[in-house]
């Protein structure tokens, strides 16, 4: 999401919009890294950590907080 999407939310300016990306581990792997070279994400400390997600057996995921 780049910051032109970022304005087009309409979100109240505290809080932040998220994105989460749910998959198996080499898939959500190859989309942060692909976030980080397209310059969506400037770092990726701004992922949390890859944790199994809780709603989806055999999924794991990571969320991007904007």
């Amino acid at each position: 999401m780049t910051s032109e999407f970022n304005e087009l939310v309409p979100v109240p300016q505290p809080e932040k919009p998220q994105i989460w990306i749910i998959g198996t581990r080499e898939q959500v792997v190859h989309i942060m890294n692909e976030l980080v070279v397209k310059q969506v994400v400037h770092d990726r400390v701004k992922f949390t950590p890859i944790i199994p997600a809780p709603f989806a057996n055999g999924k794991v995921m990571t969320v991007l907080v904007r």
